[in-house]
């Protein structure tokens, strides 16, 4: 009987061990949460939902706008309001030149709120106005318990945001190659000034350096906020996103998330869900050209793999002449709904135009006939 009881109890601490060691890690934050950035599925959370300041962090919306401008390259030459602003400065002065790529390495690197400011005040006019962009924008991706007032994250009482919303703000923008490049630059050159010259600036992202798969993203903290930090990691086509808000020992809970996230994903490949790997061409040297469809490996539980579906958008037919790697449509993944990759369907070799059949003798008499009584 009780070598009975030490067995099941012994079962029972084995079922309490492989609980906690697929449980969120305890962390020091009020708020936090890690998502598969593929998918936007959350892999773990605690108070995530709850509506606080965020500090710096909401530069993420401020430079992601920045990053979907037409022309990085323009230029603004600052003024007073702009750059006359407390708190972190990626160093502007009044006058002085300096570019919208600039301005948004000044954000994610030196977290400027100098460009933070110049960025709004550039593109919208006023920061109030700005402010009326970054709302309209947390709507179009779905962030429902945000409000932002300030483009830099300063302190305000009608300024929130919570980690889930944050989260899923950060996996959009991580999909924007300007942003992303800025997010998970250690370093950069940058010019401004009057007139602009070379500046050299440092990410305050430690992770960068020391948590390996690290891409990004953003730190941030006031008295208020506290410590504040998102951060992204990616290994093996697995990638996803942690957000801490008032979190004393930030860095230490991010490597302890980022292990745990990852750890939650395997890495598959995506079915092709094609009978038939050609697609009849018109016009052209033969009947049907064969296709190649590009391989999608990604990160996902075994859960949202088992869910994924695939609509196929290829047409009926094409047209020569076509050259080998030419895009002839593409095949849309997707999990409750929501389209999470792409996979581009090519041209797998050339085909040109097939040249005319010569004429018969009948149809070439016909012509010479009609020609001829053109000239009776």
């Amino acid at each position: 009987m009780l070598k009975k009881i030490a067995v099941l109890l012994g079962f029972i601490m084995l079922l309490s061990h492989n609980s906690t060691a697929a449980a969120m890690p305890s962390v020091s934050a009020q708020s936090a949460i890690i998502i598969n950035a593929a998918t936007g599925t959350v892999l773990g959370e605690y108070n995530a939902r709850t509506r606080l300041p965020m500090a710096s962090t909401t530069k993420i919306m401020t430079a992601l706008i920045l990053a979907e401008q037409p022309n990085l390259d323009k230029t603004v030459v600052t003024t007073r309001e702009m750059v006359m602003v407390e708190g972190s400065s990626m160093g502007l002065k009044v006058g002085d030149t300096v570019s919208y790529r600039a301005l948004l390495y000044g954000m994610m690197l030196a977290s400027g709120n100098d460009a933070a400011n110049t960025t709004a005040i550039a593109i919208a006019g006023s920061i109030e106005e700005f402010a009326k962009m970054m709302n309209a924008k947390a709507r179009e991706i779905g962030m429902k318990d945000t409000n932002f007032v300030t483009p830099s994250g300063l302190d305000h009482k009608d300024h929130y945001t919570t980690a889930y919303d944050l989260a899923i703000l950060t996996a959009y923008a991580m999909k924007n190659p300007e942003f992303r490049a800025a997010a998970q630059s250690v370093s950069a050159e940058v010019y401004f000034g009057n007139p602009p010259y070379k500046r050299y600036l440092r990410n305050h992202n430690r992770l960068l350096t020391t948590y390996d798969g690290c891409i990004g993203v953003k730190t941030g903290f006031t008295k208020k906020s506290g410590r504040c930090l998102v951060s992204a990691a990616s290994r093996d086509n697995k990638e996803v996103i942690a957000v801490t808000l008032n979190a004393p020992d930030d860095w230490n809970d991010h490597m302890a998330m980022l292990d745990f996230g990852l750890s939650c994903l395997e890495n598959y490949e995506l079915e092709v869900p094609l009978s038939d790997d050609t697609i009849p061409v018109i016009s052209g040297e033969a009947d049907r050209v064969r296709l190649e469809i590009e391989k999608v490996r990604l990160g996902l539980t075994g859960n949202e793999h088992k869910n994924i579906t695939a609509k196929v958008h290829l047409p009926e037919f094409i047209y020569a002449p076509i050259s080998r790697g030419d895009i002839v449509g593409y095949i849309e993944y997707l999990l409750d709904g929501k389209t999470i990759t792409r996979a581009n369907i090519k041209a797998a070799a050339d085909m040109q135009i097939k040249p005319p059949e010569p004429k018969s003798f009948l149809e070439r008499l016909v012509e010479q006939l009609r020609l001829l009584s053109l000239y009776i």
